[in-house]
């Protein structure tokens, strides 16, 4: 299809932002945190200036308060937005469960900030990573692009199955970083992303309804067993939406791995976000140094792109995990997944995991190419030298 884009030059806030405006969004929960405030900001800008009808802007006195203020007007059969970062998001715990268990499509843009203490403004992963068992789906994007389109795309996906919906972004590397943006004309957007029809909602007062009535034993399970079934449907709609946007609108996001140059790689980078875009441009410069390697970039952690990971791993003899996160006690957590799915496979590659800016360190293109000569090195040997690297330390 062919279309004229709007381009825009805007940070990955704006671009949340004008997402939101675009999806026809009616309700926007507000609390402000550091690195997100800008995207409510110019929400509230859009609304003052008459550039927005039909939204309700609700200030609330805390980052519970605004998902607990989407739950209800998901549940009143609103298209519903928040967003948040760090400490707020860990505030939300408890009603991002009720969300997820209420079967409600909000969406939801986390800015990626590290969590205190000490107290850290910059990027990191585990806030959100933090939040993977609570039932929302999670797609992490790599540019301003990607988070313009991720939030139209998860608004679409989330009221297919019905489960809540996180566009993930890096605080500052993103979220006030400026770079062009191509927004689609308001028409094509509703084309693609129409009204949202409810499953239910609670002013239908012919069948009334309620959330988070008591439920035996003998029912809960059922109520978690078919939450698991919508994210294992959700791995399907996430391709044919994604397929979709591509036919439309020329950027294709059927895959929910993203592969570069892999077709002939001894081994693979893989990580989530920002960093991904460093890694591919390292993979193009260490390609011209004769280095047989490629990236994949986890473009949705939840649900876990499993099958893809699958068709990748038994094709390389080496996967370098990059993980801007850790699980204490154990390792970087998409490592962990990505080990928990190969477990059971023919698909051994050796498989290490680097932890790599954490509280937003700098992650370089020379940092990739010191870990390819130590994927090289451990792929000649044939073993792990050890299997997480806290490559980052001062040493």
């Amino acid at each position: 299809m062919e279309y004229k884009p709007i381009r825009k030059v805007v940070s990955g806030n704006y671009a949340a932002a004008y997402a939101v405006k675009h999806a026809r969004v009616e309700v926007v929960a507000a609390y402000p945190i550091t690195p997100q405030t800008s995207i409510i900001e110019k929400i509230a800008e859009f609304l003052a200036n008459g550039e927005v009808e039909n939204l309700q802007y609700v200030p609330v006195e805390s980052e519970h308060s605004a998902m607990a203020a989407t739950i209800g007007a998901s549940a009143t059969g609103a298209r519903a937005f928040t967003a948040t970062s760090a400490q707020g998001l860990a505030l939300m715990h408890e009603m991002l469960h009720w969300a997820a268990g209420a079967r409600l499509p909000i969406v939801m843009v986390d800015v990626n900030r590290a969590m205190a203490p000490p107290w850290s403004v910059w990027d990191d992963q585990t806030d959100s990573l933090a939040q993977r068992d609570t039932g929302w789906m999670q797609f992490y994007a790599e540019n301003n692009q990607e988070v313009y389109d991720g939030v139209l795309m998860s608004f679409k996906v989330a009221e297919k199955v019905n489960v809540p919906a996180m566009v993930i972004e890096s605080a500052f590397i993103l979220s006030h970083t400026y770079d062009v943006v191509e927004m689609i004309p308001q028409e094509l957007v509703d084309e693609f992303l129409p009204p949202r029809e409810p499953l239910y909602t609670l002013t239908d007062f012919d069948n009334p309804k309620a959330i988070g009535a008591l439920a035996t034993p003998n029912d809960y399970y059922e109520f978690r067993y078919k939450l698991a079934k919508a994210h294992e449907e959700a791995k399907k709609v996430i391709k044919e939406v994604g397929k979709e946007f591509g036919e439309r609108f020329g950027r294709d996001y059927s895959q929910m791995i993203e592969l570069y140059r892999t077709d002939d790689a001894d081994f693979v980078f893989m990580g989530m976000g920002s960093l991904m875009g460093t890694v591919k441009q390292a993979v193009d410069i260490l390609r011209e140094e004769g280095y047989k390697v490629g990236a994949a970039k986890v473009r949705w952690f939840r649900p876990f792109p499993s099958e893809e990971l699958y068709e990748l791993a038994k094709n390389v003899e080496g996967i370098a995990v990059l993980d801007r996160n850790y699980s204490f006690g154990m390792e970087g957590i998409l490592f962990t997944e990505a080990k928990g799915v190969l477990y059971n496979t023919d698909a051994k590659p050796l498989m290490k995991n680097y932890i790599v800016g954490l509280g937003g360190r700098d992650f370089t293109v020379d940092d990739v190419r010191k870990i390819a000569e130590n994927m090289k090195a451990i792929i000649e040997k044939g073993e792990l030298d050890v299997e997480v690297d806290w490559y980052h330390l001062k040493r």
